[in-house]
C-alpha cells in the first residue's frame, strides 16, 4: 500500500510516469523504505496506464462489493416487570433545595451587581 501511496503522490506532483527510483524517493523522504521487489511489480503492472482510468476501472470493481456496514442489531429484550420498580424509584427521588443567592463580594445589600 505504501508504494501505491508513493506512486499517486509522484503523479499529483506532476510525474505522469514515475519510475521505481521517483517512489523510493518520495517514500525515503518521509522515512519509509521501499520493497524493491514489490515496488517493481506495481511499476511494471503500471506501466503505460493512464491513473485515471485506472481508478475509475477500480471504482467500478468497488461498486460490485456493495456497501455500507449493515446497521446495528436490535436491543436485547426486556425482562418482565422492572419498569414499574424503575417508576416507583423516580417518584421517591428527593428533591433538591436551591442554595440562597449571595453576593459575590459577601456584601448581602441585596442591590445590582
Amino acid at each position: 500500500m505504501k508504494h501505491v501511496a508513493g506512486y499517486l503522490l509522484c503523479v499529483l506532483g506532476g510525474n505522469e510516469s514515475p519510475s521505481a527510483a521517483d517512489v523510493s524517493k518520495a517514500l525515503s523522504a518521509v522515512g519509509v523504505e521501499a520493497d524493491s521487489d514489490a515496488l517493481g511489480r506495481l511499476i511494471t503492472e503500471m506501466e503505460g496506464k493512464d491513473i485515471g482510468e485506472v481508478l475509475a476501472e477500480g471504482k467500478e470493481m468497488l461498486a460490485k462489493f456493495g456497501g455500507g456496514g449493515g446497521g446495528g442489531g436490535g436491543g436485547g429484550g426486556g425482562g418482565g416487570g422492572d419498569a414499574a420498580e424503575e417508576e416507583e424509584e423516580e417518584k421517591v427521588e428527593e428533591e433538591e433545595m436551591e442554595a440562597p443567592a449571595v453576593d459575590m463580594f459577601g456584601g448581602d445589600d441585596g442591590g445590582d451587581y
